[in-house]
């Protein structure tokens, strides 16, 4: 039976059409005036109603289109989809993702390490520590300036070289915790390299120091031919700046993260400088794997710990919490009721601080590339909307930017506003702290004009239309005690299983990405013309008429030279 027919979708495709043109600022209007009598009981507000907290998060769905009846739905679609036995089935390890039949354990990468996880009768926790073991080693010859170049001395520079989940999550993870204390000891410059094209690594080795630079090799099959290209290019600018063999570079330069160990040798890495993850860690899930290696080297393997202790908060919380205090299930369920219900197809991330500028491009690939499904789990063709297009930036940006698509627009846009309450506690610099005060007014001034419109303000219903704002947009606000390793592991887990719920309401598979693979084969096939071998005689009209462009242009820039 697909979800469409269920009594609980049906009953909410009722109750919508009572909320359609319910407004926010109605629904405000119920609450109690703060100024009411002392006899009156006035902590039944709808943020008292509509918040749920857990650790260092709280979010506030007061400014979503929801009422108890809307929550008491959702639970009973929850139900009927039966989220409480795939929760279940996740984390004991069954096969869920089905369509490359294996498991789904990246929470097991967060596990305390006294756990017990059996997969295939084998305790796989004990891989796990294993493996942070050989990576603590890494990481501390390299704070200790004990790892050394060809030359003899000190490592200084990491550059990442990957691409999607092996680049997006360390990248994000490093700026986010940028605040953190770093280990005592040599302090590491970081870069990221991940476009094809071979601009980011060509501009980066201009000004890099070849006797002090260690890259990271990260890729799951080691076969990913944007990563292997970039890790060429950086081998070949070290054989050209120092005369040494192949061998010795690779020891001393080079670093592998991946899944496929044999790729790894294959290419040079010698084994003491592997690291292995499991191919049940999907890439954009990885980040708490080895492929996290250069977030423990600008943090700390401590801090790297911190983060997992979070996440693994929010393992527990998730499979345990009651639907009503259970922030993953709520923050899915609830953008269910947006996108299914609301017919509400763009999600805006916007965090309120700069240390998470790659937040909304991790949660673009996290959210679409999990559940941007057409396909059931029983291989059908599906019938309603699944993932909405997510986009985003740093809020204070946002507003010079598309604010006005939000707030005057014709597209009903749901948001998630993000935001640390404290930061520069300690600093001498009040101005520091005056910035901060002044991004928070920003933010929930934002989502309060976003819901109420011009009720907001007083005497702005009688402004020109062209001055006018509607309101009603849709919103939770994600507020964070302050960011700091264990709050930032709470959050990006909270993301993970908000995408989970979703998923098994939708009845997609969330952990494959079989959308980003013909055009990968189709690459090939275009760059045999490209190279001057041999191709299939046609393609389509567009892409001959391209094809051509570029090689006459190629052809006449050689024949000038």
């Amino acid at each position: 039976m697909s979800v469409k027919e269920s009594p609980a979708w049906k009953a909410l495709e009722q109750h919508a059409d009572t909320m359609q043109s319910t407004h926010l600022r109605d629904l405000f209007l119920q609450d109690t005036p703060v100024d009411a009598p002392a006899n009156i009981d006035k902590t039944n507000s709808r943020f008292d109603t509509f918040s749920v907290s857990n650790g260092s998060l709280l979010l506030d769905f007061s400014k979503q289109r929801i009422t108890q009846t809307t929550l008491s739905l959702l639970k009973n679609l929850s139900r009927d989809c039966q989220l409480e036995r795939w929760k279940e089935r996740l984390f004991s390890g069954d096969t869920i993702n089905t369509s490359e039949n294996r498991p789904a354990l990246h929470t097991a990468l967060r596990l305390p390490y006294n756990s017990q996880l059996s997969l295939d009768n084998h305790n796989i926790v004990t891989d796990i520590q294993a493996n942070l073991a050989h990576m603590s080693s890494m990481v501390a010859r390299i704070h200790a300036g004990q790892w050394r170049g060809y030359s003899g001395l000190p490592i200084d520079t990491i550059v990442n070289i990957g691409v999607g989940g092996s680049d997006l999550g360390p990248l994000m993870a490093c700026k986010a915790l940028s605040d953190s204390q770093p280990p005592a000891g040599q302090q590491l410059k970081m870069h990221f390299v991940s476009s094809m094209d071979g601009s980011q690594i060509a501009n980066l080795l201009d000004q890099l120091s070849p006797t002090t630079t260690l890259f990271i090799i990260s890729s799951k099959s080691f076969t990913t031919i944007d990563t292997l290209s970039n890790a060429n290019t950086a081998r070949q600018w070290l054989k050209s700046a120092s005369g040494v063999k192949d061998e010795l570079l690779n020891r001393r330069h080079f670093i592998g993260v991946s899944a496929s160990p044999d790729k790894m040798s294959q290419w040079g890495i010698p084994e003491k400088s592997q690291l292995n993850f499991w191919d049940w860690t999907g890439g954009r899930y990885s980040l708490w794997s080895a492929i996290g290696l250069p977030i423990a080297l600008r943090i700390g393997m401590s801090g790297f710990k911190e983060m997992l202790s979070g996440a693994h908060a929010m393992d527990e919380h998730f499979k345990n919490a009651p639907f009503e205090e259970n922030l993953p299930v709520q923050l899915g369920m609830i953008g269910i009721w947006n996108i299914n219900f609301l017919n509400i197809h763009a999600h805006a991330i916007l965090p309120y601080d700069g240390r998470l500028s790659h937040l909304p491009a991790y949660l673009e690939q996290l959210e679409m590339e999990s559940n941007g499904k057409s396909a059931n789990r029983q291989g059908n063709s599906i019938d309603y909307h699944t993932c909405p297009i997510l986009w985003g930036e740093i809020g204070p940006n946002a507003q010079h930017a598309f604010y006005q698509l939000l707030h005057q627009g014709t597209e009903s846009v749901m948001c998630d506003f993000i935001t640390p309450a404290r930061r520069y506690d300690g600093f001498e610099n009040t101005e520091l702290q005056q910035q901060h005060q002044l991004s928070l007014a920003n933010c929930l001034a934002q989502s309060r004009l976003l819901a109420l419109g011009d009720s907001a303000i007083e005497g702005n219903d009688k402004a020109p239309i062209h001055k006018r704002y509607r309101g009603n947009q849709p919103s939770t606000t994600v507020l964070i005690d302050e960011l700091t390793p264990y709050s930032f592991g709470q959050l990006i887990a909270l993301y993970e299983h908000k995408v989970f719920v979703q998923s098994v309401i939708w009845e997609v598979n969330p952990f494959d990405q079989w959308g980003v693979e013909l055009g990968k084969k189709m690459a090939t096939e275009l760059l045999k013309p490209l190279l001057n071998e041999d191709a299939p005689a046609t393609f389509d009209s567009s892409t001959t008429g391209l094809l051509n462009s570029i090689l006459s242009l190629q052809t006449l820039d050689k024949e000038l030279k």
